[in-house]
């Protein structure tokens, strides 16, 4: 058994086939065996992990090959299969230090899984005998959670690494928000075809321009609903489906007028509806319809760049008195407050809404609830996250994270989806997988398979507890007694391949492929673009990433977040097959086709690689110089 082990590592040094693998990544781990790579496995209690002198090591070695059980062999070989330290000097590869939020993607709780999986994985002493023979070699592969953990000084000495540095300007909230509004530098493309419109709270400017886009979209939800009134249908919110009645099992009960956010329930505005006291020929609100037109009047001249010229404050902001206009739309919104349209204003609203269509991408994706969704910047699997309606709600919280000493903001808002595409009447998202090779020169690899996420009950805006609108698994778990239709699978995943399906008998057969792929590789390709200059490249690492998507009622991708290390624990037999698939991909793509540029990547596809840009050599002694006359005073 030493010898075979010894002949093996022995190979594995020469070929530079040693890999470190810290987290629960058993697929990964497995891969790597059976192409011939010897593990240095890491310690499981976070202390640094030493090199054995010479001498001792091999006494130990030899007395656990000879099946011997002595207190110091215990003390180097433990039964779940890492080498614990023990005398000597060696290079440490793992610190002690707290996990970095921002780059632990979405797997707090993964790392309490990590010593199971990894015993159950290597139950044969083999494996712990070579890792043994390489505790002082410096790793070629290193696949980590989070990169903060591993030795800096190590690092540069690790040929092949997953983890990129600096990546918050992509992969937080705040940061994807900032490198999106900086897109028009980089790439002639709006954002906000893409990406739903969102502001840093911690920012006076962003959360100045937030009360107007607030107010604007008031001003048009009002339009909407006065034309709906016309429809003869009820105005303001909509009425709870009949299987709404009943909370979800685990979930906490309701008040009325309260969220529900993912730490539990907060006072809101949100309320159930009713009638109005204001009669249904009230001059006030026949007022207010007129005050919406003039804002949305105002606005599209705006949009028009009629306004280019004036130095004044924007009209949109003092045409009418918002402290009077924002709770009356409030009224009508949510309390169902009756409105009455003459046939003119019906015409101009129909009109103004038409040409704002033509202006605002984004007007697709609004409703008539003027919903924002409020984010904590750099925390992942939907905590914190709330759902509001009312301005004051967003700028109670915004309080938190303004002044001058604010370095990292602390809240986005953003537009809530208040239309999108459902799958028997429930919300899903699209968690969408890519890979980015090399930085400089920008290289991304799409993966053609992904799945869907459902939420756990019917969608309904008039209930904005986080069952029905945040699809996160570590969201929806919390509710796994509750069925929001028996053709949503149990488990609330879906590849896509039943999606496309499931597109197929609605008559809708092309529009995985030429309307949603299209949109969401553009929209990755767009933010990897705005960030690249802000992340740390490293030559030898690559990167898996996790772009959580929403589709909206005409197919169109709308981009979320973006999220490192996704997670590759199973939650459904559909998310274990696919995990395991870009795992496996991942390691062809990575490691195989270096030495073998045919070989087989699976389902990842080149999306994009940056064309090398040649250096331009000067000539040393190289005079420049401008000629030409200056212009003189007449």
């Amino acid at each position: 058994r030493l010898r075979k082990a010894r002949l093996h590592v022995e190979k594995a040094i020469k070929e530079k086939k040693i890999f470190a693998v810290q987290g629960p990544y058993p697929v990964i781990r497995r891969l790597l065996r059976a192409r011939g790579w010897v593990e240095r496995k890491l310690p499981h209690n976070g202390r640094q992990l030493k090199q054995q002198p010479g001498d001792q090591r091999k006494q130990q070695l030899e007395k656990r090959a000879s099946g011997g059980r002595d207190e110091q062999g215990e003390a180097v070989l433990n039964p779940r299969g890492g080498a614990q330290p023990s005398s000597g000097t060696a290079e440490p590869l793992q610190h002690p230090q707290p996990c970095d939020e921002e780059n632990e993607g979405e797997r707090e709780d993964e790392d309490n899984k990590e010593d199971k999986e990894q015993c159950s994985e290597d139950s044969e002493d083999i494996h712990d005998l070579m890792s043994f023979l390489v505790q002082d070699r410096v790793p070629n592969f290193l696949w980590t959670i989070r990169l903060s953990s591993v030795d800096q000084e190590l690092l540069p000495r690790i040929e092949v690494v997953n983890r990129y540095p600096r990546l918050s300007a992509l992969c937080t909230k705040e940061g994807l928000c900032q490198s999106l509004q900086n897109l028009p530098w980089f790439e002639q493309v709006d954002f906000n075809t893409f990406f739903p419109r969102c502001y840093r709270l911690g920012y006076m400017d962003e959360q100045e321009a937030f009360i107007e886009d607030f107010r604007l979209t008031a001003a048009r939800s009002l339009l909407r609903l006065a034309l709906q009134k016309v429809r003869d249908k009820p105005v303001g919110t909509e009425q709870p489906p009949e299987s709404d009645k009943e909370p979800a099992p685990k979930a906490p009960i309701p008040q009325e007028g309260s969220v529900l956010g993912p730490q539990g329930w907060r006072r809101s505005h949100v309320s159930h509806p009713m009638l109005s006291t204001a009669g249904p020929c009230s001059s006030l609100y026949h007022q207010l319809v007129e005050e919406a037109l003039e804002v949305c009047e105002q606005h599209l001249g705006i949009l028009g760049h009629q306004d280019i010229d004036r130095n004044t404050p924007s009209p949109c902001r003092t045409c009418i008195d918002w402290d009077r206009f924002l709770p009356e739309y409030y009224r009508v919104a949510h309390e169902r407050t009756r409105l009455v349209l003459g046939r003119e204003q019906r015409e101009r609203c129909q009109d103004l809404l038409q040409r704002l269509e033509e202006k605002l991408p984004q007007l697709s994706i609004e409703g008539n609830l003027n919903i924002w969704i409020v984010k904590p910047s750099a925390k992942s699997r939907g905590r914190g996250i709330v759902c509001a309606t009312r301005l004051e709600e967003v700028l109670e919280l915004a309080q938190s994270c303004t002044g001058p000493l604010v370095r990292v903001c602390e809240w986005v808002v953003q537009k809530y989806v208040e239309r999108p595409l459902t799958i028997f009447n429930t919300k899903f998202d699209i968690r969408q997988w890519f890979l980015v090779t090399d930085w400089k020169p920008l290289t991304v690899w799409f993966y053609r398979d992904c799945y869907l996420r459902f939420c756990s009950r019917p969608f309904s805006l008039c209930h904005l507890e986080p069952v029905r609108h945040l699809c996160n698994v570590s969201i929806q778990k919390r509710y796994k007694t509750s069925q929001p239709d028996p053709r949503v699978p149990p488990d609330k995943i879906w590849s896509n391949k039943q999606f496309q399906a499931h597109l197929a008998r609605l008559g809708q057969v092309n529009a995985w492929q030429q309307v949603m792929v299209p949109g969401m590789k553009a929209a990755i390709l767009n933010a990897l673009r705005c960030t690249r200059d802000q992340v740390g490249s490293r030559k030898g690492s690559f990167e898996l990433f996790g772009a959580d998507f929403l589709i909206g009622e005409d197919f169109q991708p709308w981009l979320l977040e973006i999220n490192s290390c996704p997670t590759m624990s199973p939650s459904s037999a559909v998310t274990r097959r696919l995990c395991a698939n870009v795992q496996r991909d991942t390691l062809r793509l990575v490691l195989d086709r270096k030495d073998d540029p045919t070989c087989s990547i699976g389902a990842f596809e080149l999306l994009y690689r940056e064309a090398a840009v040649s250096s331009v050599g000067l000539t040393v002694g190289l005079k420049l110089m401008v000629t030409g006359c200056s212009l003189k005073k007449p």
